[in-house]
């Protein structure tokens, strides 16, 4: 079985602003002692059909990890406009969480954004228009948070073959499945993550924009 399952990731202050940061409080199990910490990463799906506008909001290690029930909030900043296409901006995309461990990917969660341009109470863009250049202040975006698309990966653990990770129980939607094989009209959106970039930002917890009234200390120590 998997040593490390997610159980719980709920979306805050969703939905939001689309220039305020991303947050997640994520609620993991560790169920036996690990040698080294564990990396998340957070993605943004900048178009659905060049992967490389996709950008890493961020990128951490977490540890050392005590064995039992864990809980943190990972705050991110929003994605930079700028290397997104101005077609893109609105609409349906993607937002993935990553974990992995000594390089390898055991488990991502997948969540539908829809940004929506909406200036004041009553706007309609067929009736209205839509302004260009988009005022981004004027733009919502919505985490689809109750339902998420959990993908799940064997990976070799301390001294162990490849397993096949247990079920994660995400509350309260526990499809397990790539968010591209579902089967729904967004289905332009076609990215795989085996396929983005990762820049050199890679950085232990206490430096990164990870935030949670659970943390003992600012030395990537997180209580139960």
């Amino acid at each position: 079985m998997s040593l490390v399952n997610i159980i719980n990731m709920d979306v805050l202050n969703n939905p939001t602003n689309f220039l305020n940061p991303l947050q997640f409080e994520i609620t993991f199990d560790c169920t036996a002692e690990l040698s080294q910490d564990i990396e998340w990463k957070v993605i943004y799906v900048g178009s659905a059909e060049n992967s490389s506008f996709d950008q890493v909001l961020d990128e951490i290690m977490v540890g050392p990890v005590p064995v039992g029930i864990n809980k943190f909030i990972l705050q991110t900043d929003a994605p930079d406009p700028s290397l997104i296409p101005p077609s893109d901006l609105l609409g349906i995309t993607v937002i993935l969480v990553t974990c992995s461990y000594r390089d390898q990917e055991f488990a991502r969660v997948g969540y539908y954004v829809n940004n929506e341009f909406f200036p004041f109470e009553g706007y309609d863009p067929a009736i209205h228009g839509e302004d260009y250049p988009i005022d981004l202040s004027k733009v919502v975006r919505t985490i689809v948070a109750d339902k998420p698309r959990v993908t799940r990966f064997p990976i070799q653990w301390d001294g162990d073959s490849a397993i096949l990770n247990s079920d994660c129980e995400m509350q309260p939607d526990s499809d397990v499945h790539n968010y591209k094989d579902e089967n729904i009209d967004m289905d332009t959106i076609s990215n795989d993550a085996s396929t983005l970039s990762s820049p050199d930002k890679c950085h232990l917890v206490q430096n990164s924009n990870v935030v949670s009234p659970d943390w003992s200390n600012h030395s990537g120590v997180i209580t139960q």
